[in-house]
């Protein structure tokens, strides 16, 4: 028991600091009333009229008539998805408020194993994030379909969920559990047993009996509907649906349409972003800008602000974190205004700490001295040369029918598309007037020289090629182009600077951006790798791209598990049946 709180709440002590002047959103009730906090240490130790808690040596902050907010939580974000390593990205999402993140650091996983994850969390201690740890259901993501550096399997995973900051499992896949993989329901049975964890569900397209399986199995919240039914759909279930903004998925205000203007429950709701790029993040911001796109929609301030706070709280069955009241984490915004216009993070404090002061971030993270397990992540078992992507034409075919997979415009989705076209010298080409670039994924861990190939259309490249070591959820290198020179440059070149993102033309590189961290993560700043990546946006659309973040859409191009194609260092992948086939259909001629 904390006496000292106990003297604060009791007005036998002063409190060290005390924001008053402000209104308080209850995120209990749903209320806002005049009032303001008082903060022992890290703790809360007294919300409303707390003017006597304060005294000799005690810090008084003036809210202004501006709100008073728990911190923001997102209840499901990859960090590695804004490239920024732990202590950047710490900086970038505390300025916007959030407080709180519950992540899995799956992509680290995927590269490193368990022991990067734990590096990554250790250099996080440094900093003023809250960060809880969603363990890695599977790695790989897709067995028997991908390769990876690290590997999960259910005796690592019940020995990570004994870890003090863990608190359930993620992104359990729908068809595995349809499937009933046996290491996946063992995770599943382990997390039924122990007190406290949670079952994270990516369950794309479930409904009717394949959602009830999934929750009967034990999967208890879901990042990946698409629609206001899926939401509906999800709740209805008693699953926590977590409604979704993410760079490549923009699909939050669609989703909001399920509960505006309704007499809806959203307490088994709460808005995430998943992954977001590091150019919006600095451009427009984390679950702030979030919480203004649900202002807009129409969602009333108090709920908005229950979907990134308490709601995900709950979700994970967090009791310390998430409100405003005595004996919580003083976690706290002060924010400017309940309306789109008029609402910014103003003041934050996470765990008593001032870190933010009138939009201004108070504090700077030394860049960390990274484990060796983080570090020279990329190796080629086989060397790779223009001939290492071509796909072999059938004996004597002139023109041949083929599967083209196609991304959408808005989210890395992919469709199939039946093309044809010509062979030369033996192998099949691809058509840039069609629309159809080359595809490969190769495996950059030393361990098989694996190298995928397929046909790809949406991006519109006209000239050159592209090459990322950022592929969920393999993270081998990724590269699309119109060429094979081109192509073999970009990958060498990646797998020469321990890992990132580049543009060749022409036999050069023409923008890069190094990501040396598990070839996947920057210790620049947020605001520094933005202008980087912004260059190589902008050149990659001076080449014909009309996907304004393509390096983000090409890594989801390699995820088996979304549909309805994929590209794996293992070959072109059919997500729907989870088989490995030809792109070539048929000979025409």
């Amino acid at each position: 028991m904390d006496r000292e709180l106990l003297s604060v709440a009791g007005g036998t002590k002063p409190a060290d600091v005390v924001i008053t002047g402000g209104r308080i959103v209850n995120v209990y009730t749903g209320e806002i009333y005049d009032g303001g906090v008082a903060i022992s240490n890290q703790t809360i130790a007294a919300v409303g009229d707390v003017d006597y808690c304060i005294g000799e040596g005690t810090r008084t902050i003036d809210a202004e008539g501006a709100f008073i907010t728990p911190g923001f939580i997102d209840g499901h974000i990859h960090p590695e998805s804004s490239d920024l390593a732990i202590r950047p990205f710490a900086e970038a999402v505390l300025k916007h408020g959030t407080t709180s993140i519950m992540t899995d650091l799956h992509e680290v996983g995927v590269v490193s194993g368990l022991p990067g994850i734990e590096a990554v969390l250790e250099e996080n201690e440094a900093t003023d994030l809250n960060l809880y740890f969603v363990v890695p259901s599977h790695v790989p993501f897709s067995p028997a379909l991908e390769t990876s550096g690290g590997k999960f399997n259910p005796e690592i995973i019940r020995e990570a969920l004994k870890r003090p900051d863990a608190v359930g499992i993620s992104e359990c896949v729908g068809p595995y559990v349809l499937a009933e993989l046996p290491d996946l329901l063992e995770s599943l049975d382990n997390v039924a047993s122990m007190k406290g964890m949670t079952a994270q569900g990516h369950l794309v397209e479930m409904k009717g009996k394949d959602l009830n399986k999934c929750v009967a199995a034990g999967i208890s919240t879901c990042h990946e509907a698409l629609s206001a039914d899926d939401i509906m759909d999800r709740a209805r279930a008693g699953v926590h649906a977590m409604l979704r903004e993410s760079s490549a998925a923009r699909t939050l205000s669609d989703q909001l349409k399920c509960i505006v203007g309704k007499d809806i429950d959203t307490s088994m709701m709460s808005i995430v972003t998943d992954d977001l790029h590091c150019c919006d993040l600095a451009s427009t911001g984390h679950l702030d800008h979030h919480l203004k796109l649900a202002l807009e929609a129409g969602v009333p301030f108090a709920k908005a602000i229950q979907m990134v706070t308490i709601n995900a709280a709950r979700a994970f069955e967090l009791t310390d974190i998430g409100a405003l009241a005595p004996g919580k984490r003083a976690d706290v915004n002060i924010v400017s205004g309940d309306t789109a216009e008029d609402f910014q993070v103003v003041s934050v404090f996470s765990r008593g700490k001032q870190v933010v002061d009138h939009g201004e971030l108070l504090v700077h993270y030394e860049k960390a001295t990274h484990d060796p397990c983080l570090l020279n992540t990329t190796k080629l078992l086989n060397p790779i040369t223009p001939d290492s992507f071509k796909i072999a034409a059938p004996e004597g075919a002139k023109r041949v029918k083929v599967t083209c997979m196609d991304t959408l415009p808005w989210i890395p989705v992919t469709q199939p598309r039946e093309v044809e076209l010509e062979c030369k010298d033996g192998y099949v080409a691809c058509d840039v007037s069609q629309d159809v670039l080359y595809i490969a994924q190769v495996e950059r861990y030393g361990i098989n020289g694996n190298v995928g190939r397929a046909f790809m259309g949406g991006f519109h490249m006209t000239s050159g090629a592209i090459a990322s070591s950022v592929g969920h959820d393999n993270h081998n290198v990724i590269v699309m182009g119109t060429n094979f020179e081109d192509m073999a440059v970009a990958v060498n070149h990646i797998i020469e600077i321990g890992g990132g993102q580049c543009l060749v033309d022409g036999g050069e590189v023409i923008e890069c951006v190094e990501y040396p961290v598990c070839g996947l993560l920057t210790d620049l700043s947020c605001e520094e790798l933005a202008a980087r990546k912004n260059a190589l946006n902008a050149a990659c659309a001076e080449r014909g791209c009309i996907i304004s973040i393509p390096f983000m859409f090409l890594s989801f191009i390699c995820l088996a598990a979304l549909p309805a194609y994929a590209i794996t260092d293992h070959g072109f992948i059919n997500v729907m049946t989870l088989q490995i086939e030809d792109p070539i259909k048929g000979v025409v001629e």
